[in-house]
């Protein structure tokens, strides 16, 4: 009875490895993927993109078929695998500590991290209108009406005293108003000089009421300078508090917000939370940075930039069920295209020749 139970057990083993191990079968390989450009592309045709070609360039190697199945989101997908309806999963997965107590990884096929996108930054014309805020324009209309009916005061007390103010009322609103500014900038003029009593008194109380007007206008100028400064730098990811961040919901980079408390808008998809980047619903997006680096080549050229700063570094894998028998040969086979060159031709096609991982 012990031979029998032995030899069932080894035959069962047997045909366990046989059946899983892509070397004996003939079987189509069935890999999810999700919508990741440019990672993973799912389009009307068929599936595009780096993770792609290099799932297919190791089924080639390993002289194997295989076809792809696409999922919504990630959550699907990685249930998926889970639950060993299909053979792996493809597309920026990134390799994490929970996921590895569930699943199983290859080696690491691409380095990326969590990076933040925000706006471009403005150009010389925009900043220049971003400080035309109320305020400043309030200021500026006080400070004219004062300088105006400065002058006309001036007009009043100097009209018989001076040639210069020696005219009509509607010809003296604008040299008034010139005595009244070159008074406040530069001291006056010294041949100009008021002459009577009530004209000095007057032109004193001038020259100090306006130091106030010109240091509240100055100050006032300042702080939106430094407003505008500190609301477009970052330079740690505790200047985010405050400000309408988005990621994606369930991501590496929602957990890595959710740890320092910072609050975001979770969206079921990268391509939700850049639309929204897009038409400005929010202003920074949190998430995988070549996913980010993509959008910024793309669609937000010239209105989008990427901190370069990596906050937290990730690598991406492909994943299998617990278990798998292969992850020992498709890490051999992507061993061999590192060696042969095939990876770093697939970097430079999808990240550009000057891409280095």
């Amino acid at each position: 009875m012990r031979i029998l139970l032995a030899a069932s057990l080894a035959i069962h083993c047997v045909l366990a490895m046989a059946s899983s191990s892509l070397a004996q079968t003939n079987d189509t390989l069935v890999f999810g993927t999700v919508d990741r450009p440019p990672f993973a592309s799912l389009g009307d045709g068929a599936p595009s993109g780096f993770s792609i070609d290099l799932i297919t360039a190791i089924a080639t190697d390993l002289e194997a078929k295989i076809a792809f199945a696409p999922f919504d989101n990630f959550g699907d997908m990685l249930s998926a695998v889970q639950d060993g309806a299909v053979d792996g999963a493809i597309a920026n997965i990134s390799i994490t500590a929970s996921r590895e107590t569930v699943m199983d990884f290859s080696q690491p096929i691409f380095a990326s991290g969590i990076q933040i996108l925000m706006p471009a930054e403005a150009g010389s014309l925009a900043r220049i209108g971003g400080l035309l805020t109320r305020e400043i324009l309030t200021a500026i209309l006080i400070a004219l009406g004062l300088l105006f009916g400065g002058g006309m005061i001036m007009w009043m007390f100097e009209r018989k005293h001076q040639p210069y103010f020696d005219r009509p009322a509607k010809d003296a609103l604008f040299p008034s108003f010139w005595w009244a500014l070159n008074l406040v900038v530069n001291g006056g003029f010294e041949e100009r000089m008021p002459q009577s009593r009530p004209g000095r008194f007057f032109a004193v109380l001038l020259v100090v009421a306006s130091l106030f007007v010109v240091s509240v206008f100055v100050a006032t100028i300042t702080a939106a300078v430094t407003v505008d400064a500190l609301h477009d730098s970052v330079d740690s990811i505790n200047d985010l508090d405050g400000r309408n961040v988005g990621t994606v919901e369930g991501s590496t980079s929602a957990r890595f917000l959710d740890t320092r408390d910072i609050r975001y808008t979770s969206y079921d998809s990268p391509q939700a939370m850049l639309a929204s980047f897009k038409d400005n619903t929010i202003d920074s997006a949190v998430f995988d940075g070549p996913i980010l680096a993509y959008f910024e080549m793309t669609e937000g050229r010239n209105k989008a930039r990427l901190i370069e700063r990596v906050y937290q570094p990730e690598n991406y894998g492909i994943a299998f069920p617990d278990g798998s028998a292969l992850r020992e040969e498709i890490d051999q086979s992507l061993l061999k295209l590192r060696e042969d060159g095939t990876y770093d031709a697939l970097l430079e096609k999808w990240f550009g020749a000057n891409f280095r991982n």
